[in-house]
């Protein structure tokens, strides 16, 4: 009886278990959105449906929207940071004074209300009747009438309207190039809810994350304009401005306006921009989508944005073989925002009249595979998507500018040494927006988070993290991967064990400085001075002119890189030396020659004899 009753409990035990570890899980989304929209005023009105699809285990009592442009107001929390923190962002603030007395002014404290940004919700219902809801800030926060239980869905219905503010930052009218309507983050955008809870971040600066799903997206603007953005156009003969299939009849629509029918699968964010100027190109890859390219009618910028099309094809290819496949139709490259930003099957992208915009190209477009693919969190973890994305656009620009091989180089570290050397540096675990300095959080996310993938090829080796880069697309592509994801896909590749490195890398300040004790004859002693431990290469020249490569491999690894060099006992990390014997009489030692760990001070790296 008793055994009976303990494999009935040990049954009991087993089901819950599995009950209650369901696995990974994301929500969904599907928006149908139609906008009409006032180019005199720049303001616009909106319908939204959305259809929201619960996959978590949890009831949700509420949920909550981005209103990202109410950020562009001189009461905001953006506004607020903005005048605190010790070194703005120079494109959001106007200077004057001196250099000893200099004077910086918020822009956005001298907005008029005809110029502010605002998203107002005038109506929202869930499944047909009206639920509470409240503005604070950037975010709308919304009191269900029934909660949303797991595994099943709610349509939301809302009216909207909305004003795009002087254009300050990424999004809004007349950019610095003349363009008049960046529309990124204009609607209101449904909140992540994940394995975390709620992600309904207050948008202050920096990052934005979204939930995946399908959006329908109709947009009534005057006929003169040329729109370009995320999705595929479903009406281009009723269209025309470039996107029409020359071998058939036109058939425009009659009015002031036009409808612009838009469908994009797949994605977390919708984002276009519209100009009455615009230039529309497409180039057709071979074997890829096709790129279009929107830019204005100017001679000043006609070379450079003609020049980059060939480029830009070249780098589509090479992120698809590098990283995986692009999985949509389309890609456009659009003369808008200020700097470069990444956006859904689109980037927005400043310049090209003094020199070619393509370095920001690459940097942007290879963001669609580190955030538009791959969505991690880029409000927690920004240097998963910017640190990956710069290392790949490097590789890229390395192969396609320069004509080099492609292989990482550790040409970008000093960033890095300077923020260690200045005492500013933050773990990689800060919250973007939360960093004591603009130029910390840059210097973080984007090299020492490139410098991640980069030091991991000492680590365990180049073609382990080329494999490594592609089974985390395989594995993770249209999810929301976290640090560990990356870590343990490196881990399955390489057979290694890697939770010290992220550990030390991204959660700590720790740093690396490994040195030359002493030589005495063959003997060779190593310093651990640094905190961060590694593995160690080690070359050694001898006496008779001769040199011999030492893999030293750390304990905690459990193993080793592919390496041609003598692999020889490992070093536990509680040990600050560590002695081994050469082959013969030693003229000199060197750490690391290929100078891809991040050693602080090199400058104990070599020790020569006399």
């Amino acid at each position: 009886m008793k055994q009976k009753l303990f494999i009935a409990f040990a049954m009991i035990a087993m089901l819950t278990q599995a009950q209650g570890s369901k696995g990974y899980w994301q929500q969904q989304v599907d928006y149908t959105m139609n906008v009409d929209v006032d180019v005199e005023t720049y303001q616009y009105k909106g319908t939204q449906r959305l259809i929201y699809t619960n996959n978590s285990p949890d009831a949700l009592n509420k949920v909550y929207y981005h209103l990202y442009y109410n950020a562009f107001q001189p009461d905001s929390e953006m506004n607020a940071r903005l005048t605190s923190i010790a070194d703005p962002d120079g494109r959001m603030v106007n200077r004057s004074g001196t250099r000893e007395n200099p004077v910086i002014e918020s822009r956005i404290s001298k907005l008029k209300p005809n110029e502010i940004g605002y998203l107002k919700v005038s109506s929202l219902k869930q499944n047909g009747k009206a639920v509470q809801y409240e503005v604070a800030g950037t975010v709308l926060e919304v009191t269900l009438n029934q909660p949303i239980q797991p595994n099943s869905k709610v349509t939301f219905d809302m009216v909207f309207d909305g004003q795009l503010p002087v254009h300050i930052r990424r999004a809004g009218r007349n950019s610095g190039d003349g363009v008049a309507m960046s529309m990124a983050q204009w609607y209101p955008k449904m909140a992540e809810y994940d394995f975390e809870g709620w992600q309904a971040h207050p948008y202050i600066a920096r990052e934005f994350q979204g939930v995946w799903g399908d959006f329908d997206v109709t947009l009534h603007i005057d006929k003169e304009y040329t729109v370009g953005g995320t999705g595929n156009l479903q009406n281009p003969q009723e269209i025309g401005h470039g996107y029409e299939d020359k071998s058939k009849p036109l058939n425009i629509q009659r009015g002031k306006k036009l409808a612009w029918h838009f469908k994009a699968d797949r994605v977390h964010d919708f984002t276009w921009a519209a100009d009455p100027n615009y230039v529309h190109d497409i180039y057709k890859m071979e074997n890829g989508p096709d790129l279009h390219f929107f830019y204005k009618d100017d001679e000043k910028y006609k070379k450079n944005w003609k020049s980059i099309q060939p480029l830009t094809a070249e780098a589509m290819k090479f992120f698809s073989e590098n990283v995986g496949p692009y999985p949509w139709k389309q890609y456009s490259v659009i003369q808008a925002g200020d700097g470069g930003m990444e956006y859904a099957m689109c980037t927005f992208v400043a310049g090209g009249d003094r020199r070619s915009p393509i370095g920001t190209v690459f940097h942007e477009m290879a963001h669609t595979w580190f955030q538009q693919i791959l969505a991690s969190n880029e409000s927690k973890h920004p240097w998963m998507d910017e640190g990956f994305t710069s290392y790949i656009s490097a590789l890229a620009s390395n192969k396609i500018l320069r004509k080099g091989d492609g292989r990482p180089t550790a040409g970008g570290y000093g960033g890095y040494f300077y923020l260690v050397k200045s005492k500013l540096e933050e773990p990689l675990t800060t919250h973007a927006d939360r960093y004591n300095l603009n130029s910390a959080y840059s210097v973080a996310s984007y090299t020492k988070g490139a410098m991640f993938l980069s030091q991991l090829n000492y680590i365990i080796g180049e073609e382990n993290v080329r494999e490594t880069i592609k089974k985390y697309y395989r594995d993770f592509s249209f999810k929301h991967p976290t640090p560990n994801d990356i870590k343990r896909t490196a881990e399955k590749v390489s057979g290694l064990e890697l939770d010290w490195y992220l550990n030390e890398w991204a959660q700590t300040t720790h740093t690396i400085d490994y040195g030359v004790e002493k030589v005495e004859g063959s003997k060779v002693t190593l310093n651990r001075v640094g905190k961060m431990p590694m593995p160690v290469d080690v070359t050694v020249t001898y006496v008779d002119g001769s040199t011999e490569d030492f893999n030293i491999p750390l304990r905690m690894m459990r193993g080793n890189k592919p390496t041609s060099a003598k692999v020889i006992a490992d070093w536990p990390w509680a040990f600050p030396s560590y002695t081994f014997a050469a082959s013969k009489a030693v003229k000199k030692v060197e750490i690391d020659t290929s100078k891809m760990m991040a050693d602080v001070d090199r400058s104990n790296n070599v020790f020569e004899t006399n």
